[in-house]
């Protein structure tokens, strides 16, 4: 975890003493249930709670130490609880294994932080939906190859972007529910030495669904899946940040991230306003992506246990979910401050003298009886001329001074094909898709 990159509540999650914390609650969980079921005596139970609920401090320092010659993690923090707790604290983790503890503090560690990031992605989502409608008809170019190819607006360049987060919350909300499970099932999952009832009452009161067959570790293919999915919404917050990164550009300059009083953007060129905050977000995403690979790999543990996923998950749980709770909130900030130039968007269109509606004209000149060889090849060398003047000449004029064009077409079909208020005549249609309502 980078500091720079953090945080304060996710980073919180991830603190040893908050899994210290989730660590104590499940054995406590697991003794309280073990009572209930007469296998330990119930002052066992409330000798953990009542020494609980004097809100104790988790010392870290100690627990490690012990660590240092237990060399077993666990087995070092149940040593540290019996000493404040005392006598009745050796009927704590009665059957279970470190697994059962490890495994299931993830679980709750990763839903946990799904929740946050599910905050952030509803954050983000809002941005979106404000700017897409305030942008509604704001004309802009669509590029194709990074080419001018038709208009289109702004809002639905947001629109589509908030679709795409959408889905983003959509899937996270699934993986959540999948990583979501307790495993109590003790050595190699069998239930040989605790009830199956005590991994479900556990379960209960964390929040969580029990595993149906944990051999002795949850398997792998959830963790697999939660940070495959992990890496798709990072994905999708680079295809964004590139997006403004190239509006943003000298030659193009239609949108740019704010740029505060007071901010610097070059030590050398007082001139410069760079697109620092979405490449930051472009290097952010490569690093979450790069973690749903380790994640993968644990799949193929041995047998009904090994600990060769224990080092990576001890990396990727806490900062693939630090890093992206981080990178969806600068987005955000990104695309609620974001500087948008209109006049910017149609002088950049209007440059190419009118290329951007070479397809309206083609179509008609179908319709009109011509063939589609024809037509194209009619267009395309008109249109061919505006490209190589750089926009000095203008497509129609051209198009009115072609025999055979004008021979299908009249001068006033022909400037009809060159309204740009076309383009957008089911913008409403779109945003009802993308919103179900109207937005504001």
């Amino acid at each position: 975890m980078v500091p720079r990159y953090a945080r304060p509540q996710m980073t919180a999650l991830w603190e040893p003493e908050a899994k210290f914390r989730i660590w104590f609650e499940i054995e406590a969980h697991a003794t309280q249930k073990l009572a209930d079921l007469g296998v330990v005596p119930q002052s066992a139970a409330k000798a953990l709670w009542d020494w609980w609920e004097t809100n104790p401090a988790i010392d870290v320092e100690a627990i490690d130490a012990i660590e240092a010659v237990t060399k077993h993690d666990v087995i070092a923090f149940l040593t540290w609880v019996a000493e404040q707790v005392g006598e009745q604290a050796r009927f704590m983790h009665q059957g279970m294994t470190s697994s059962d503890v490890l495994d299931t503090t993830l679980s709750v560690q990763l839903a946990r932080a799904s929740n946050i990031l599910l905050d952030g992605l509803d954050g983000l989502c809002a941005a979106l939906a404000r700017r897409a409608e305030e942008h509604k008809y704001t004309p802009t170019i669509g590029r194709s190859h990074g080419i001018h190819a038709e208009p289109v607006t702004f809002g639905l360049k947001l629109a589509q972007a908030y679709a795409e987060f959408d889905r983003c919350r959509a899937r996270l909300r699934n993986a959540r529910a999948e990583i979501a499970t307790c495993a109590i099932s003790g050595a190699v999952g069998t239930f040989a030495n605790i009830d199956p009832l005590v991994e479900e009452y556990v379960a209960e009161k964390l929040g969580l669904t029990v595993e149906p067959v944990s051999t002795q570790v949850i398997p792998r293919d959830r963790h697999a899946m939660y940070f495959a999915t992990l890496a798709v919404i990072a994905g999708s917050i680079e295809r964004l940040s590139v997006e403004v990164r190239h509006l943003q550009r000298t030659e193009v300059l239609e949108a740019e991230e704010y740029f505060s009083p007071g901010q610097k953007g070059s030590s050398a060129m007082p001139h410069k306003r760079n697109p620092v905050l979405t490449e930051n977000l472009t290097g952010l995403a490569r690093m979450v992506r790069a973690y749903a690979m380790p994640a993968l790999e644990n799949v193929a543990l041995w047998h009904e246990r090994d600990i060769s996923h224990s080092s990576v998950e001890r990396y990727i749980g806490p900062d693939a979910t630090i890093t992206l709770d981080f990178a969806l909130a600068r987005l955000t900030g990104v695309v609620d401050k974001l500087l948008v130039y209109p006049e910017r968007m149609q002088s950049n269109m209007d440059r190419m003298g009118g290329l951007i509606h070479s397809q309206r004209v083609l179509l008609a000149l179908t319709q009109a009886g011509m063939s589609r060889e024809d037509a194209y090849a009619a267009v395309q060398r008109n249109a061919m001329r505006v490209w190589e003047s750089d926009g000095k000449l203008q497509l129609l004029d051209l198009l009115k001074a072609d025999a055979e064009v004008t021979d299908k077409l009249s001068e006033a079909q022909l400037e009809d094909k060159f309204d740009l208020g076309y383009h957008y005549k089911h913008v409403d249609t779109i945003f009802e898709r993308v919103f179900g309502t109207p937005v504001g």
